[in-house]
């Protein structure tokens, strides 16, 4: 199981700006299930650090396991969901 990263954070809705341009979707009431805890909420209730470098880092909100991991570069856009077990988006 994760662990509590100590300091600040801002909620999955502070990075989903970031998300949507990679995407090209409204991440927010994305349903994301933890690999570690199992536990199934909304992207827009993570826990997102933003550690000052090219990426951020969305944590989740009960155990605190990495669940996503964006990193732009000034061509590419690199996402990492391997914390996520899956990812449910809603359709219009």
């Amino acid at each position: 199981m994760g662990t509590f990263i100590d300091g600040n954070f801002i909620d999955g809705n502070g990075a989903a700006g970031m998300f949507a341009e990679a995407l090209g979707i409204d991440v927010t009431t994305a349903m994301v299930t933890c690999v570690s805890c199992g536990a199934a909420g909304r992207f827009a209730d993570s826990h997102v650090y933003d550690g000052g470098g090219p990426g951020i880092v969305a944590r989740c909100a009960p155990c605190g396991s990495v669940i996503a991991r964006l990193v732009r570069t000034p061509t590419d856009a690199w996402l990492d969901l391997r914390g996520a077990r899956s990812v449910r988006i809603p359709m219009p």
